[in-house]
């Protein structure tokens, strides 16, 4: 590892921009508001790191071991305060395979290996590519997410104990009927409502917290028969133990967990750093994605050595949070706390919590993820955004955010090729300084997409014995755009006429000399350092 890279990445470890007290200061309201909402977002990750463990094929307390170990790290060091990372769906389920074929201790030494691989990312600064997912692309992917955990809770609605893993989560199993079902139904608009009547009452508490204990009395009170999140699985447990995954040190394991961690660590860093940029969008902040790649790295390669199954940022967990007034580093420490306390001491009053209203909390989160003004933006947007952003929808509810997201950005990325494509085109004149010579302008960029039409441009035939072409307003981009150069050269030169190129960008001057043409300086265009023609006659590129 180059020394700049150790540099940077003891520079972020050593000094990471923690943020702990917001702008306003840290009043004592501040900070019950950041502990509960680190109390509300830990009630809400318990049944679903069950529910991925149980994706991933591993024990409950693997799911919920990750999410305390990598929920307390990037909280403390990550990118972006406001943001709840655990044991996610989208990496469970590229887990399972492994679990199945090679057992839990290649999942942990794979959790390591992909840890190792954030950190470099993070210090490689590769974070900043994010950048470069298009609008649309993050329209899709906000609305497929929404749907995705409203899919996500419809696992909920089924009798416990009859759900059984299909190898792409946890399906099957037969859907509570009855008066268990409208009971169910009807405590989750309960918490529904309560979640959006409470900020009209007051905001000591936070909404989501405030249905869960509402729903929650109401069930324990009354005894009513549905499910709880005990019915999953018990969490009670131990603090994490210290564990050297038992695999074997050679090749053969490097061969095993190397594709499997390169895939994870992609997904992973994907959907935190859309996280980030979602939640940056809400709390106004900026920057910090090396930093998350960083935080994430770490927060993995600790999990894999104390029996946890990796995870990444969860955006509605996220969502919980900020919209729960969550807005510093102390709200995900809380819930981190929160759920330690869960597993070690508080594991039979948490598992007396009903389902319903977890469910209730999430369905909010559904509501407020979903950008309903999409609707509204695609008849406005040009065609193809507004096919970017359906198909990213679907692609993410189809298969997995990761993929949604390359997807998008193929697709955004072609259309843009295209439409620029579509913009070369020339201006035809007699030139003022050669006499009798004919002048193209090049219009447009030329690039691989636009070199064909291009060429197409010029009429060789009958052309004039000289012939300026003129790329001022144009730019030459990449190595087709200079074959197509030297198509259209090689033609005039068979023609036996000449052929000038002027106004060439610096940039395009060092493509032509890496190509290894002859370039020959000239003052005679003081205006433009390094504009260029070519003769084909002499074979020398002459500078204007």
């Amino acid at each position: 590892m180059p020394r700049a890279m150790l540099a940077s990445f003891a520079n972020r470890i050593a000094k990471p921009d923690l943020r702990w007290v917001p702008d306003e200061g840290l009043t004592v309201s501040r900070l019950r508001i950041e502990l509960l909402s680190g109390l509300t977002v830990a009630l809400a990750l318990v049944p679903e790191a069950v529910a991925f463990a149980f994706v991933a094929g591993v024990h409950p307390l693997v799911g919920l071991y990750a999410a305390f170990m990598v929920g307390l790290i990037t909280a403390l060091i990550g990118g972006r305060p406001g943001m709840i990372s655990g044991a996610t769906g989208a990496l469970a389920v590229v887990m399972v395979a492994l679990v199945a074929e090679h057992g839990v201790e290649y999942l942990f030494a794979t959790v390591v290996l992909m840890g190792i691989l954030q950190v470099i990312a993070g210090a490689m600064h590769w974070g900043r590519f994010i950048r470069l997912v298009p609008h649309p692309v993050m329209l899709g992917f906000v609305n497929g997410l929404a749907i995705v955990i409203f899919l996500a809770q419809m696992g909920q609605f089924k009798v416990p104990g009859t759900m059984e893993n299909t190898g792409h989560g946890v399906g099957g199993g037969e859907w509570l009927s009855g008066l268990q079902l409208y009971t169910m139904l009807g405590l989750v608009v309960l918490t529904m409502a309560v979640i959006w009547l409470m900020p009209r009452i007051t905001r000591i508490i936070p909404a989501p917290l405030a249905g869960i204990f509402v729903v929650a009395a109401l069930v324990i009170g009354f005894g009513l028969d549905v499910p709880r999140v005990g019915d999953l699985a018990s969490i009670e447990g131990g603090l994490p133990p210290f564990h050297i995954p038992m695999v074997p040190l050679n090749w053969e394991t490097f061969e095993i967990i190397l594709p499997y961690a390169v895939i994870l660590a992609a997904i992973g860093l994907i959907e935190s750093l859309l996280t980030l940029n979602l939640v940056g969008e809400i709390t106004g902040k900026r920057g910090g994605a090396s930093q998350e790649c960083i935080a994430q790295g770490v927060a993995n390669v600790a999990t894999g050595f104390f029996g946890g199954m990796g995870g990444c940022a969860m955006i509605g967990q996220s969502m919980i949070n900020v919209k729960s007034g969550g807005r510093t580093r102390i709200a995900g420490i809380a819930a981190a706390l929160f759920l330690l306390v869960f597993i070690l001491f508080a594991s039979p009053l948490i598992e007396q919590i009903p389902l319903a209203a977890l469910v209730g909390v999430m369905f909010m989160v559904v509501i407020g993820t979903f950008a309903w003004n999409s609707f509204k933006i695609m008849r406005k947007v040009p065609l193809m955004d507004a096919f970017v952003i359906v198909l990213v929808t679907v692609v993410t509810v189809m298969e997995d955010l990761a993929v949604a997201v390359v997807v998008g950005v193929i697709v955004s990325a072609l259309a843009y090729a295209w439409n620029n494509a579509k913009r070369i085109h020339a201006i035809t004149r007699e030139s003022e300084t050669e006499k009798g010579a004919k002048v193209y302008e090049i219009q447009g960029p030329l690039f691989f997409g636009s070199s064909e039409g291009f060429v197409e441009l010029f009429d060789v035939p009958n052309d004039p014995d000289t012939v300026i072409v003129d790329f001022n307003e144009s730019r030459v981009v990449d190595q087709s755009a200079l074959q197509a150069i030297e198509n259209i050269a090689s033609k005039y030169e068979a023609a036996g006429k000449r052929v000038m190129l002027r106004h060439l960008s610096r940039d395009c001057h060092k493509l032509l000399n890496k190509a290894g043409h002859l370039m020959v300086d000239s003052d005679d265009d003081p205006d433009y350092q390094l504009a260029v023609d070519y003769s084909v006659r002499t074979g020398i590129l002459g500078g204007h």
